[in-house]
Order: C-alpha cells, then sequence, then structure tokens
C-alpha cells in the first residue's frame, strides 16, 4: 500500500501548470515500476491538497460567471485528472521497460458522518502556500480559514471528516485479486454521507489521505504501508532549530511524540495517527519517505521505519 502525497506530484522550482505536473509524475513513478518490475503487488494512493486548493481557487476567480462548484465535485474532479496522469505515466514507464501490467484508477468515494465534530474546526489544508499579507486578504475577500505553518507559510484549512467507509471496497478488492494494480481513493476519496433512504449526499470538506490509505491497507491485509511526502524522515523537534532525523520508530514512540506536540494538525500528524493505527490491526510495517527513495524505504534502507513495540 503505497500513499503518494500531493505535493510529491509539484516542483517547488516549477510552475503548477499541467506539463508540470505530468514531467514530475513521469519520474515519480519510477520507483513504483522498480516494484512492479521485480514482482510486489501495489495499491496506490494519493494526495490532492495542492491540486484541489487550485481547482477552487478557478472556481472562486469565476464567481459571477460561473456557479461555483462545491468541494466533493472538485475532489472528483482531482482524482480523475491525477489519476489519468499518474496510470498515463506508470504504463508508459512499464511499457518502455517491455513489462506487462494493468493498471486502473477508481473514483472512488469514502462515507463520513454529516455531523462529525470536523466540519465545525477545519484543519485541513488545500492549496498553495501564500504571505502573510495574501492570507489576510483572502481572509478578508472569501471568508477563508487560514492555517500558519511556521517553516513554509499560510494555507487555507477546510473541514477533514474522520473516514469511515470505502464505499467501492468490493471492487478494489476483486481487482487486486486479479493481480491489477489500483490507484483509488484520490485526495482521500469523495466525500459522502448517507441521506434519506439511503441515497449519497456529497460533503463540502477534504478527507485525509492517509486517514483513508489506512483503512484500504488494514482491509487489503496490505504487509506494508508507505507515505510518500516532501520530507525525507520523521524529525524531532521538526520545528525547533536543531531537528533530530529518525530512521526507526515504535508505535509507542510515535504516540509520546505526538502527545509532546511533535506533529503538526492536519499535515504530519494524521500522518502519523494512520501508521499507529495500521500497525494496531496489521504486524506489518510503515514507512515515511521521499518518493524518490520508495525503493529502498521498503528494502528499510532510507526514511523513518515505524514497526510495533
Amino acid at each position: 500500500m503505497v500513499a503518494i502525497g500531493g505535493h510529491s506530484l509539484l516542483s517547488p522550482d516549477l510552475p503548477p501548470t499541467v506539463a508540470n505536473q505530468f514531467a514530475v509524475t513521469q519520474e515519480a513513478v519510477k520507483p513504483i515500476a522498480d516494484l512492479l518490475e521485480r514482482g510486489d503487488h501495489l495499491v496506490l494512493t494519493h494526495g490532492n491538497g495542492p491540486q484541489v486548493g487550485f481547482m477552487q481557487l478557478r472556481s472562486e476567480l469565476a464567481r459571477g460567471e460561473l456557479p461555483e462548484v462545491p468541494l466533493d465535485s472538485l475532489v472528483a474532479d482531482s482524482q480523475g485528472a491525477m489519476g489519468y496522469m499518474i496510470e498515463r505515466a506508470l504504463r508508459a514507464e512499464l511499457r518502455r521497460r517491455e513489462h506487462d501490467g494493468h493498471v486502473v484508477t477508481i473514483v472512488t468515494e469514502v462515507e463520513v458522518d454529516a455531523d462529525d465534530p470536523a466540519f465545525a474546526a477545519p484543519d485541513k489544508p488545500i492549496g498553495r502556500f501564500y504571505s502573510a499579507d495574501e492570507a489576510d486578504q483572502l481572509a478578508a475577500e472569501r471568508g477563508w480559514k487560514l492555517m500558519t505553518d511556521p517553516k513554509r507559510g499560510v494555507r487555507r484549512v477546510v473541514p477533514s471528516p474522520a473516514p469511515r467507509r470505502i464505499v467501492q471496497m468490493d471492487t478494489i478488492e476483486q481487482l487486486v485479486d486479479l493481480g491489477i494494480t489500483v490507484i483509488c481513493c484520490g485526495g482521500g476519496g469523495i466525500p459522502v454521507s448517507a441521506g434519506d433512504e439511503g441515497a449519497i449526499v456529497g460533503q463540502e470538506a477534504v478527507i485525509d489521505k492517509d486517514r483513508v490509505s489506512m483503512l484500504l491497507a488494514v482491509r487489503l491485509g496490505a504487509p506494508h504501508f508507505v507515505i510518500t511526502t516532501s520530507v525525507d524522515f520523521v524529525y524531532e523537534g521538526f520545528y525547533s532549530d536543531h531537528p533530530v532525523a529518525r530512521s526507526e520508530l515504535t508505535r509507542a514512540e510515535v504516540r509520546a511524540m505526538a502527545a509532546q506536540g511533535e506533529f503538526a494538525a492536519g499535515s504530519m500528524a494524521p500522518k502519523m495517527e494512520a501508521v499507529v493505527d495500521y500497525l494496531e490491526a496489521i504486524d506489518g510495517e510503515a514507512a515515511i519517505c521521499l518518493p524518490e527513495v520508495l525503493v529502498d524505504a521498503i528494502d528499510r534502507r532510507a526514511g523513518t521505519r515505524i514497526r510495533r513495540g
């Protein structure tokens, strides 16, 4: 089970155009192809925090000309677009290596509780980082809620309710059993809840993709759960002047670090919560790493390995 961070598909040195995102993705899928080529069986999820933020900003800027697009539809849009991008790049890489393999993307709904308290306390960052002046203007003009990352700037935050059920889980399992590489639950899945008479109702939220990836990993019994992100290790004192990289951690150590406020809400905190919950359910291994060292992380040569204990 590999959860790809949304920022992993962007370059900090390039404008976030679609062409540039495709170019970055072509590089990002190479370690995934390495794993498939050696016979590993993968299920992929991906974040969409920056991308869904871009889409929402487009919708905001078009206000008065076109109807605004709700967040659940924006998540669906980003799932389709990013799934297409990852799937196309991965198929091309496998074809270049003359390696047979089927890859498919599923636009996935994830059920949440419509009364989840997260709707009253937004904490999930989406979109790009803004300066303090830009953030003040956006808060005043658009009524956005914003959160400051001490090292990177200010981002918009939206509700992030807890995932309860992956709606297309049975279909995902059938495809996995056929040996197909599945890309699913993009951006945490489309947030939906049960309406009258069992009808599906979209919700104005973004679900954390790491929490959903954990549900998926547990349901599939995945022996490895890897989260790729924009940092090379889990750090103690990440926001201090002297952060310490940890190459190995146990569940107990992660809990202790969380209790000391080591992990930022909406960022590293849900990743570590997902890892702990996975290890509660599965006697496997989890890892946090940069996307380019994915193979080494699974082989215990890079990133931070987290185990039971």
